[in-house]
């Protein structure tokens, strides 16, 4: 089985991006079950439940979220109604929605957990011990498990995906918008990436527009971060794992870009 996962999505161009690329890649069959982060593809803030709605459609089996997860009001009920679109997994337990899935596809069960790193982020519970909370369930995950943490230190997503090798089949970092270029298969047979990079316009400090950031860092004034529109490009990775043993065989870092 060959698996998307798609960095996180900034506002409209990061969506087009995404429809664009993963749409492509599903109609080919380069890619049999997609992942996007979305946490920022509502204007950069959150995610509503039409624009969830719309990424479904454009080919993504499961979304996933973040430290914006509560950005946008109106995705809070919708959380509980669908379930292919996770918040992080180790927040409180009252919070809506929920943090991981089990998708039954053509090649068999896929799950797809998401966590939240602890550090330099909102606080949350510990993402290691809610990650063995859900394994506990063993074979009813089936062979294939997919776990993201967004989070800003390398180091915690370079422990987490030590952590998992050989109990899952990938685990990618979402969050920086900066794509890291150590993707590889890891000892006992894990893909891994720190970070998946951005869906959006490149040309830009983390999908924004350059004047009005640069205009902040050097008055410290507030502003309006507006998206930036120029060199659109989708980031993420592609991994083929083998059904039967849950394995990774091939990791490939993807970053291509949106012609105008």
């Amino acid at each position: 089985m060959n698996i998307l996962m798609v960095g996180d999505v900034v506002g409209a161009p990061g969506r087009l991006a995404f429809a664009t690329v993963a749409g492509r890649m599903k109609q080919a069959g380069a890619a049999d079950f997609v992942i996007v982060n979305a946490e920022n593809a509502a204007g950069g803030r959150g995610l509503t439940p039409a624009l969830a709605e719309a990424l479904l459609a454009a080919g993504a089996d499961v979304i996933t979220l973040g430290d914006h997860a509560w950005d946008q009001k109106d995705l809070i009920k919708y959380l509980d109604l669908e379930p292919r679109v996770l918040r992080p997994a180790n927040l409180a337990p009252a919070c809506p929605g929920r943090g991981w899935i089990t998708v039954d596809t053509p090649q068999g069960r896929v799950t797809v957990l998401s966590v939240q790193g602890r550090t330099f982020m909102p606080p949350s519970d510990c993402p290691f011990r809610a990650t063995d909370e859900i394994l506990k369930r063993g074979a009813e995950l089936g062979r294939i498990i997919v776990a993201e943490m967004h989070g800003e230190a390398t180091s915690e997503k370079i422990a987490y995906g030590r952590y998992l090798d050989g109990r899952v089949s990938v685990v990618a970092g979402s969050h920086t918008h900066v794509q890291t270029a150590d993707e590889t298969i890891l000892p006992k047979g894990t893909a891994y990436l720190t970070d998946l990079g951005m869906t959006g316009p490149k040309d830009s400090v983390l999908g924004r527009d350059l004047a009005a950031v640069l205009k902040k860092f050097l008055t410290g004034m507030p502003q309006a971060f507006e998206i930036a529109v120029n060199d659109v490009r989708c980031e993420g990775l592609l991994v083929s794992v083998d059904a039967q043993t849950g394995r990774a065989s091939r990791v490939r870092r993807v970053q291509e870009k949106l012609e105008p």
